[in-house]
């Protein structure tokens, strides 16, 4: 019974790893059961026994992106001293994350795929964007507390600037397919951030190399 349950649990990673690579390159929207099927030489019923239905399969590959998204991100980060370091990590790595073999964020990406619809997959979107720009927000709030950011610096204008540089670059990547995309983006980042430092400390300074 163990052997049998470790093999549907492996087949049910599998087959959220596929989802999740065409979700990458199509988006959420061409995930099927059928074609999740034919990749992985199963049967449809097979697929539908360990995942359920279509809408079932998109909320597991969402989770499984949410996951990677805080282990490559997010949790990294945390290492580094808080405030500017932190937030240097983490944009270096969301940067390198869109510009990697896997490309895009279906943060990005999926906001295009369900902005005119009213539906569970779109909030569950919108929480996961939330929950990114909350983590920017008290990132910067820390900066600001070590006396490494203006005061007066106006946080929501910079998120939105820095989501907006994020939406540039999957673009950029995908779509213009610039070369140096990356190394653009972070040179945008930079700039956007020198007029609101106050001044930068050796350790954050390091870290923007």
């Amino acid at each position: 019974m163990e052997a049998k349950t470790a093999r549907s649990e492996l087949t049910q990673s599998a087959i959220v790893d596929v989802a999740l690579e065409m979700a990458r390159l199509d988006g959420l929207d061409s995930l099927s059961i059928g074609e999740v099927a034919k990749r992985l030489n199963l049967s449809k019923s097979g697929v539908f026994s360990r995942i359920g239905s279509r809408e079932a399969l998109q909320a597991a590959v969402l989770d499984a992106f949410e996951k990677t998204f805080q282990q490559e991100v997010i949790l990294p980060a945390l290492r580094e001293p808080r405030g500017l370091p932190r937030m240097d990590a983490m944009v270096r790595a969301w940067l390198g994350r869109v510009g990697g073999p896997h490309g895009n964020c279906l943060y990005v990406a999926g906001a295009f795929e369900y902005d005119d619809r009213d539906d569970a997959m779109r909030e569950r979107l919108l929480d996961g964007v939330r929950r990114w720009r909350s983590t920017l927000r008290r990132t910067l709030v820390q900066a600001q507390d070590a006396g490494q950011l203006r005061e007066d610096a106006d946080l929501d204008q910079l998120i939105f600037e820095l989501d907006g540089l994020f939406t540039a670059l999957v673009r950029e990547v995908r779509f213009l397919r610039t070369p140096d995309a990356v190394e653009r983006a972070w040179t945008s980042y930079r700039r956007l951030m020198a007029p609101m430092l106050t001044a930068l400390p050796a350790s954050a300074s390091d870290a923007s190399r």
